[in-house]
């Protein structure tokens, strides 16, 4: 590894732009939090160091530079991150080859890449012409078709199936990924919309009808090894980038819904696989953006869908925004009655999810009853009790004692029960992160070896006194510090992390050292009293060493010899 390369190309680069532009970060005093992608993070407590050019998260203990963040976030290798960031700010890395990544998977991949390209040489030909003109009706021109892989599966039973048989694809092998079934195509006569993974691999299809012709509308691929509707989510891996330019993600229900608002330009978007929220999924949605717009359909399920989602990230301590359609439109056929523009106002609309949430329990209201207005009253307040905002959380309650002419002081005191029972169901159910505890010997040590990672003139100190460290991991990380020192003539917390990447031992115990909450700088006086505490260790363990060697001697003159040594020790005259 070209250690100078990868230290100028770190240098160039800032670290918060790069994290920033993958997970927001709001700044906090000289350092910036976020929500940590490398655990489920509901709270910010992640901390990204301008200065220092490292990320901690205080909870995990994920820590590391630039590079070390690519290589967890984006699965790159240390390779691939030089190269993309190395290119990133106009280093040349041409010299740095890179070995194609390989996966059990590629042939299955290799299969729906060439399914893919099949059905759309269909489209493109004669036999598509009728296809072609129902896309064009529907107002999905050449450009969308391209930008979206859409192709055609014709009427013939088994012509998938023998073209990838004839590329050793054998049938057991079709069928288990959801190309065919027995031995036949799964999909006939119908227009291929493929589904993606995260990482653009074409993993399914949803085949449509164009034709009435009394089947399924759709036809969708089953789960497989390599398709799973829980872990993906339509458009994700073009909408990454789009999601940092617009610094928002807008969730839709289905892939048209994707492809009409990509038409009117808008490609911050996802769609769900047909399934309810799930824990994988929101945690790629957090990798987007905290900025998230529900856009489902207006019908009844469509609103019910909303409602649970909302519930969902609300729980995550996010509070989504909502565009409203009405009933039944979904945002594809809204956009084709209605046009880019009157969309576009609806999305500039869009209410806070608790508003739209109260709204909802204003229907089938009857306020002429008093029992139904203080049942009403009662939801109310415990829905305002759930927003994050307390600014927001006061606008809604000063406007509730207003509309029904109740005292402000009557709803804050129920307000509070509800906001009590929240922090004591938190207090429960949120599990806590293991503590480890360290006794004073292991902190001494590893605050010196703090300070030698951000003190140059400490590392002098440290070599001089041959200090004695009892774990193989201290031992080595202080003899790497120093190499590191004697090198390059200085010290870099995030230099170090590249130059010790390949040392899984090192860089867990840099973590976890760095997620501690130790000093910066010291003087030499406070500097000596760590030290004094790290002779005191080796000299109890020496001591504990000769008790045990003495209580197995059996001569006793050897015995007296190793009593005066332990003696001298106790005494520090050693």
């Amino acid at each position: 590894m070209n250690n100078e390369l990868a230290n100028t190309i770190r240098s160039k680069v800032d670290i918060v732009d790069i994290i920033g532009e993958r997970i927001p970060l709001t700044a906090r005093g000289k350092n910036f939090f976020g929500i940590c992608p490398f655990h489920d993070d509901s709270n910010p407590s992640m901390s990204v160091s301008r200065e220092k050019q490292i990320y901690t998260c205080f909870s995990c203990h994920a820590t590391g530079n630039v590079y070390t963040f690519l290589m967890e976030y984006e699965h790159m290798d240390f390779k691939e991150a030089l190269k993309y960031l190395g290119n990133r700010v106009g280093v040349d890395t041409a010299n740095i080859s890179i070995r194609k990544k390989t996966t059990k998977y590629d042939k299955l991949y290799a299969a729906y890449s060439l399914a893919t390209k099949y059905y759309q040489n269909n489209l493109n030909s004669l036999i598509g012409k009728r296809a072609k003109e129902y896309l064009e009706n529907r107002k999905i021109d050449e450009k969308l078709i391209k930008e979206f892989e859409i192709g055609l599966s014709l009427e013939k039973k088994d012509d998938l199936t023998k073209l990838l048989a004839n590329k050793e694809y054998d049938l057991v092998t079709l069928n288990r990924i959801g190309l065919a079934s027995d031995s036949h195509d799964v999909y006939r006569d119908r227009i291929m919309f493929p589904l993606y993974d995260i990482n653009g691999h074409v993993v399914g299809f949803s085949g449509r009808i164009y034709k009435e012709n009394g089947q399924n509308k759709y036809v969708n691929t089953k789960e497989t090894e390599i398709f799973k509707k829980g872990e993906n989510l339509y458009h994700y891996h073009i909408a990454k980038e789009e999601c940092r330019i617009k610094k928002s993600v807008i969730i839709l229900e289905g892939f048209m819904d994707v492809i009409r608002l990509a038409a009117i330009g808008i490609r911050n978007t996802i769609a769900l696989m047909g399934t309810a929220l799930t824990k994988e999924q929101i945690s790629l949605i957090k990798r987007l953006s905290n900025n998230i717009v529900l856009c489902l359909d207006g019908d009844d399920p469509g609103q019910k869908a909303m409602l649970n989602i909302g519930e969902v990230l609300m729980e995550q301590g996010i509070e989504s925004k909502v565009i409203i359609l009405p009933n039944p439109e979904d945002p594809d056929s809204y956009v084709l009655k209605n046009g880019k523009d009157r969309f576009i106002n609806l999305m500039e609309s869009a209410i806070n999810f608790s508003d739209y949430k109260i709204k909802k329990l204003r229907e089938n209201v009857d306020f002429r009853s008093d029992e139904e207005k203080a049942d009403y009253i009662n939801k109310v307040i415990e829905e305002t009790s759930k927003i994050i905002d307390p600014i927001h959380r006061e606008v809604v309650m000063k406007g509730l004692a207003k509309e029904f002419d109740i005292g402000y002081n009557t709803l804050e005191m129920r307000m509070n029960s509800y906001l009590k029972n929240k922090t004591q169901e938190k207090k429960t159910f949120i599990p806590q992160k293991k503590v480890v505890k360290k006794d004073k010997y292991r902190k001494a040590i590893e605050q010196i070896i703090y300070f030698m990672l951000n003190n140059d003139w400490i590392i002098t100190q440290v070599e001089r006194e041959r200090l004695i460290f009892p774990l193989e991991v201290m031992r080595t990380t202080c003899s790497e510090i120093i190499y590191y020192y004697k090198k390059y003539g200085m010290i870099n917390v995030a230099d170090f992390y590249t130059y010790v990447q390949d040392k899984e031992n090192i860089i867990n115990f840099l973590n976890n050292i760095l997620a501690s909450d130790y000093l910066e700088t010291t003087d030499k006086e406070e500097l000596f009293l760590y030290f004094k505490v790290v002779r005191e260790y080796s000299t109890k363990c020496e001591i504990k060493r000769l008790t045990d060697l003495m209580r197995k001697e059996v001569d006793p003159i050897e015995q007296a010899k190793i009593v005066e040594k332990i003696r001298k020790l106790r005494l520090g005259d050693n």
